[in-house]
């Protein structure tokens, strides 16, 4: 996954957190999500504006973990995230949107 790719959620999703996790809602299909705490720790620096490099260094430095493994990872969760079209990569035409 490119390091300069940038996330946002997508025009139909709503990333909430409650008590000790966080739910997204996709408003299209009424489709309803538990994050685990991967995810939520990677939704919450989804902004629309930060790269996936720059999401992984926060994370690195935030979990003290080595950068390397943490872009794998991710890399794996922010596909998975793109296809169930919670997220949107600037790559993509619905950015921005």
């Amino acid at each position: 996954m490119p390091l300069d790719e940038v996330f946002a959620l997508s025009p139909v999703a709503s990333f909430q957190s409650v008590g000790d996790g966080a739910v997204v809602l996709l408003a299209d299909s009424g489709q309803l999500y538990s994050c685990n705490d991967t995810s939520e720790a990677f939704l919450r620096h989804v902004d629309g504006k930060r790269s996936f490099g720059e999401i992984i260094d926060l994370l690195a430095e935030e979990y003290e973990a080595e950068r390397e493994v943490l872009a794998a990872d991710f890399a794996e969760l922010a596909e998975s995230l793109k296809q169930e079209g919670v997220i949107v990569s600037d790559k993509n035409d619905r950015f921005g949107s």
